[in-house]
């Protein structure tokens, strides 16, 4: 099911800050399809699309007004369809953002829920009796109440722009409340299942889905959660058995068992994620020179999902500080050298192939607040607004990052007055980061021991350096293969003992150098990698 995961290199595209095509400032379906050779010359072959759809946009998207009409900022439904087969005429796939969670306020199904007589559409959202004081639920951020003429109050996620959906009650306290498997939830459930149909059958391949894990409401274990997904992957498996189901959890141990192709280590949880790119990060020659914690989590949930789905490292997303605010561009070097061979599809946060920088003391745009500043347009360019726009500059999306002059805070960047990335320069520069990440995303493609699905092991322990990990599939004679990936994002030279003879191994790719020497000792020079076949 859904095997084109095996090989997938994907690239998280906002799209009303990727490319406009009509002069408006913001970003459109259009602009996106001009730039699909771009993608194809990275040798990225699948997209992730935020939300496109009908939107008041207190939330960027997340907040949809209409789930079966695209955005007009970015086209109409047939412009959307056009995409569709655009990517996949290159032989890409396209994944769109699903958000099941909540609604807008002004969307049609919260409208007639909030009237007084029952309607088809009463119990499509989490109501309680009397007012919103009283005792708090687990995931229920807030409650709204006194602005309809139903008495009582609905209860929303996040924002309060987003009333939430409802899927019912793990356990039942209230009279109000239904259970998760009540027929009102269970339409709530049908209700999703006919949006993905919809966008399914228009031509996309398949959904990232926003805040998978928390539909089903005082879920202390998310088991009822779980099981509705698993309905899903049901329905999908039947009607569309290569549609992906990649979620936001942040918890692979229950994202991959409720069904979900794939899930997203994230900024918060328990995966010690921001250890590798962002807190004290290990990729940094400044940062921590351990990697323990991270390690001992991820091979307690890859042991445990092994053959049940993937788990994803992603450069960034929409939801957090840019790595280049924490890492060089040479340090982002050896990030994506490890994200290119990882198990998992490798997710790239659009930008982040150049460089792009967090640009600090941004007002908030759309339910931004401190995520503003990644969500800046992409910059192609150094013609106007970066290449991203002919508008007037007053009149985009948001602003471009104008060469380092904008509020830099406590942040100390040596190339805050070098000018910005771009695209254009970078892929002229045979030495740049962009034609680093193509270099190993050609790398990864042809290999099938670095598969999303490959087998994999750390043999380092992850106290100091360098990093060391093994890759391996169990393909026929021909195409099996073992792989060594050594990273040492130190300031020194970090040595590694390889097991068996001095010629056991090879080196096929690096940076930076690297040698192996008599005695079977790899040395790594400060801020260096190594991919080395086993030929043993």
């Amino acid at each position: 099911m859904a095997h084109w995961l095996d090989k997938a290199v994907f690239y998280e595209i906002y799209p009303q800050s990727f490319c406009d095509s009509n002069g408006d400032g913001i970003g459109d379906f259009a602009g996106i399809k001009s730039k699909i050779p771009y993608l194809k010359s990275l040798g990225v072959n699948a997209v992730w699309m935020n939300p496109c759809y009908d939107s008041s946009f207190y939330d960027a998207g997340y907040d949809v007004r209409d789930h079966y009409k695209a955005a007009e900022r970015y086209g109409s439904n047939d412009d959307l369809k056009d995409l569709f087969e655009a990517f996949h005429a290159e032989g890409m796939h396209i994944l769109l953002d699903l958000v099941p969670g909540h609604t807008a306020i002004d969307n049609p199904w919260f409208i007639e829920s909030s009237k007084d007589e029952v309607n088809e559409y009463t119990d499509r959202f989490i109501w309680r009796t009397g007012g919103p004081w009283g005792k708090q639920y687990k995931g229920i951020a807030n409650w709204l109440c006194g602005f309809s003429e139903r008495p009582g109050a609905a209860a929303v996620n996040c924002f309060s722009s987003q009333p939430a959906l409802n899927y019912g009650f793990a356990n039942v306290t209230e009279d109000w409340q239904f259970s998760s498997d009540s027929p009102e939830a269970e339409k709530t459930r049908l209700a999703m299942q006919d949006i993905m149909s919809y966008w399914l059958d228009m031509g996309c391949d398949g959904f990232r889905v926003d805040m998978a894990g928390s539909l089903v409401k005082e879920d202390e274990d998310r088991m009822e959660t779980m099981k509705l997904w698993q309905k899903v992957r049901a329905f999908l498996d039947e009607k569309y058995p290569d549609a992906a189901l990649v979620s936001e959890w942040g918890n692979p141990l229950q994202a991959l068992q409720a069904g979900f192709h794939m899930d997203f280590l994230l900024h918060g949880g328990p995966s010690h994620y921001m250890d590798l790119f962002r807190t004290e990060p290990y990729f940094s020659k400044s940062g921590r020179d351990e990697l323990a914690e991270f390690m001992a989590y991820y091979n307690d949930a890859y042991a445990k999902t092994a053959g049940k789905g993937l788990i994803c490292i992603p450069s960034g997303n929409h939801d957090m500080v840019r790595m280049r605010d924490t890492l060089t561009p040479d340090e982002m070097k050896l990030a994506f050298a490890f994200l290119l061979t990882m198990p998992g599809c490798p997710f790239i946060y659009y930008g982040d192939e150049i460089a792009m920088k967090y640009i600090h003391g941004l007002k908030s745009k759309e339910g931004g607040y401190d995520r503003t500043g990644s969500r800046t347009p992409m910059q192609w360019s150094k013609d106007k607004n970066a290449g991203f726009s002919s508008a007037d500059p007053a009149d985009l999306y948001l602003p471009v990052d104008d060469m380092g002059s904008y509020d830099m805070g406590s942040k100390d960047h040596a190339d805050a007055d070098s000018g910005y990335p771009n695209a254009t320069d970078q892929m002229a520069d045979p030495d740049s980061l962009w034609n680093h990440i193509r270099g190993l995303i050609e790398f990864r493609l042809a290999h099938p021991a670095l598969d999303s699905n490959a087998k994999f092991r750390f043999l380092s322990d992850g106290n100091g350096y360098p990093l060391v990990y093994e890759r391996w599939n169990d393909g026929d004679v021909s195409s099996a293969e073992r792989l060594i990936i050594a990273i040492n994002p130190s300031a020194e030279t970090a040595d590694y003992s390889l097991e068996g003879a001095p010629d056991s191994c090879r080196i096929l790719l690096s940076y930076n150098g690297a040698e192996i020497t008599d005695t079977g000792i790899m040395k790594l020079p400060a801020g260096s990698y190594a991919i080395l076949k086993d030929l043993a």
